[in-house]
């Protein structure tokens, strides 16, 4: 068997181990959790009120990262290294994003 296919298989056994392992234990707290008489209520997060923010966030940064692949090629086009201009633009515009998402997440909850 060659050695390039075990590499994939191997990480995604390894993930896959990860997320059970991760699940299941996550299961059994809760379940004592209950059983010992705490409210499920608990459990429940922020992300898990439905406010949609999380997708706004999530919806300006890939906004973000697609402005950071567009000036990346125009500065590859300019001269630039592109390896170098399409990382730093993808990083900086996602983060860009991510900052204007905070900024106008914070103005819509305190109206």
């Amino acid at each position: 068997m060659q050695v390039e296919i075990l590499i994939p298989l191997g990480f995604f056994a390894v993930v896959f181990a990860s997320l059970y392992v991760f699940l299941t234990t996550r299961n059994k707290e809760r379940l004592a959790l209950i059983e010992k008489g705490a409210s499920p209520e608990l459990f429940k997060t922020k992300s898990n009120n439905g406010n949609g923010f999380g997708n706004f966030k999530l919806g300006l940064f890939f906004i973000g990262v697609a402005l950071g692949i567009v000036t990346g090629y125009f500065l590859d086009e300019a001269g630039m290294d592109g390896t170098a201009a399409y990382f730093s633009m993808i990083f900086l515009f996602g983060g860009i994003g991510l900052v204007v998402s905070y900024l106008l997440q914070k103005k819509l909850e305190k109206n």
